[in-house]
């Protein structure tokens, strides 16, 4: 028997989490050119129309969910970071922090750092802006560990060591995607070996 009684109407906000929701999903499947705004629509479950009213073009609706998901991945990093403990333990927590993001937001990830091939001067512009920010970020949250080593966080330098620890951080959760029985922890101590010991530290 049908029920007859009638879905309670969603509001605004609740709409449009289900679009970015389902935004996120396809453009980390399929990249920005693979995709239309009618799928989109459909896997969030609204009318073509009702995700106009939120977004007036697919661009709009990337760039939405790009920083999102950007600055979703800053906090969730940025509280491991300041959080307690001497330098060593925070960035532990860091390297942790950032793949159990990957891990658990593999969408995210992927589309904030894989799914570059827009080949659209608006978005790459908003990346490189979103790329900007999320550096200076990380480079303010780690400025007295940065001045400990004698580095200056204002200098261009701090931003090439933090871009680097992002970067790197980055390259291994891509490569773990196609190694998904490693164990996080695993991957956590490597990378301390790396970047807090160094690998001529046994020397």
């Amino acid at each position: 028997m049908v029920d007859p009684s009638p879905k309670p109407r969603l509001r605004a906000p609740e709409r449009r989490a289900l679009i970015m929701a389902a935004a996120l999903k396809i453009f980390a499947e399929k990249g920005y050119h693979g995709v239309s705004l009618g799928e989109i629509a459909a896997a969030a479950g609204v009318a073509r129309t009702v995700l106009y009213d939120h977004f007036p073009s697919k661009r709009v609706l990337l760039l939405a969910v790009m920083q999102a998901e950007n600055a979703a991945l800053v906090e969730h990093v940025g509280s491991r970071i300041t959080g307690a403990g001497s330098a060593e333990d925070r960035m532990r927590s860091t390297i942790d922090a950032y793949f159990s993001f990957a891990q658990s937001r593999p969408d995210a990830r992927r589309l904030l750092f894989d799914r570059t091939d827009e080949n659209d001067a608006e978005i790459r512009i908003v990346r490189e802006g979103i790329r900007e920010s999320r550096t200076h970020a990380v480079t303010a949250l780690l400025a007295e560990d940065i001045r400990a080593v004698g580095v200056t966080p204002g200098d261009p330098i701090a931003d090439a060591m933090v871009e680097l620890i992002i970067s790197g951080l980055d390259g291994v959760a891509h490569w773990w995607e196609d190694q998904p029985d490693m164990p996080r922890a695993t991957l956590v101590e490597g990378a301390m070996r790396l970047l807090w010991a160094g690998l001529g530290s046994g020397r």
